[in-house]
């Protein structure tokens, strides 16, 4: 299944959306020194679109690109500004762009398709094709040790929704399974729906090795800005080919050195 059916979709924009818009100020400050007023930026797994408007109203040219038509329908009406496409990682189209981002574990999820590490250097050479010289490529991934423990329970309860959701860590495999119940309110009661959703793990090191190999400047850090991740999460900043980090690293900041690969 492609999972984020209507009902996921809707919880996750009622409920989750506040991690984009969190993060929205920080990467504006890297598009505003990266991107020219109405440059192409692509996100992909843009979900409901909160970040897109955040973009377009910023002056951008925004293509946002997600697998499940349930939340693109969201999206369209939350970002009038921003345009959006239907398509999978693996197959959709990236048309040359000044840079791409990918918020909230995009790149980790499977849906039941097989992700190891040469699939994200796949990914990651397709991506330096669509960029500009010195293009911006900013994503989250999780690593292992994303689940204290091994295994979690939660849940969280809006106006008319809740959410239930059980999370499992196979430390052999490098897998998250997260097994998710979710409860909507229509008419006068509430509709059950289910997902399960399968992440692929990927440890810092390889995933730095496969933006090198890809051609990338590249490093891990622990947030978008002040807003910090959560246990097994880094944010990853890559600039292509053709650009001078050190031109424009914000102060404070260090400056972005090519990983070499170790054997």
């Amino acid at each position: 299944m492609d999972g984020y059916g209507r009902d996921l979709a809707y919880v996750h924009d009622r409920g989750f959306s506040s991690f984009s818009e969190s993060a929205a100020p920080w990467l504006l400050g890297w598009l505003s020194r990266r991107v020219p007023q109405g440059g192409l930026v692509v996100e992909l797994g843009c979900g409901s679109g909160r970040l897109a408007r955040r973009l377009a109203e910023a002056g951008y040219e925004v293509l946002g690109i997600d697998r499940s038509g349930d939340t693109l329908s969201l999206a369209r009406r939350n970002a009038p500004g921003a345009r959006f496409r239907r398509g999978s990682l693996e197959t959709a189209p990236l048309p040359p762009c000044h840079a791409i981002l990918a918020l909230g574990e995009v790149l980790n999820y499977r849906f039941g398709r097989p992700r190891p590490a040469r699939s994200l250097l796949r990914l990651f050479l397709r991506m330096r094709a669509a960029l500009r010289p010195g293009g911006l490529l900013v994503f989250d991934l999780a690593g292992p040790g994303r689940v204290p423990g091994g295994r979690a329970e939660g849940s969280r309860l809006g106006r008319d929704w809740a959410v239930l959701f059980r999370s499992e860590e196979d430390l052999a495999r490098h897998t998250l399974t997260r097994r998710i119940t979710t409860f909507r309110r229509v008419g006068g009661a509430y509709r059950r729906s289910e997902e399960v959703h399968v992440l692929s793990l990927f440890r810092e090191g390889e995933v730095l090795e496969a933006l090198a190999a890809a051609g990338f400047s590249a490093r891990a850090l622990r947030g978008y800005g002040e807003l910090r991740l959560g246990p097994g999460l880094r944010v990853f900043l890559a600039l292509g080919p053709g650009g001078d980090p050190s031109s424009s690293t914000p102060r404070g900041k260090r400056r972005i050195r090519r990983r070499r690969r170790t054997r």
